[in-house]
């Protein structure tokens, strides 16, 4: 069964198009949209594991230009 997270993410201004469709291109990302509100990119991502997700997120994520904060959500089932 595989770990499902939503990644909220703040960007520099004017950078959240360009975000969002860098990170939408790494591997393990289902969907990453720009939008309105506290938040400039809402990212859909999916890993084997929660230590995989975690990786994903500070290894690649973490890494596109223009990202000054990202809130990680892991999906529960409850």
């Amino acid at each position: 069964m595989s770990v499902n997270a939503y990644i909220l993410i703040q960007t520099e201004v004017g950078k959240a198009a360009a975000v969002a469709q860098e990170i939408g291109a790494l591997d393990g990302v289902t969907n990453a949209e720009d939008v309105t509100g506290p938040y400039d990119v809402i990212v859909r991502a999916e890993a084997d594991t929660v230590d995989e997700l975690g990786k994903l997120v500070v290894a690649k994520v973490q890494g596109v230009a223009g990202i000054t904060r990202t809130l990680t959500c892991p999906v529960v089932h409850l």
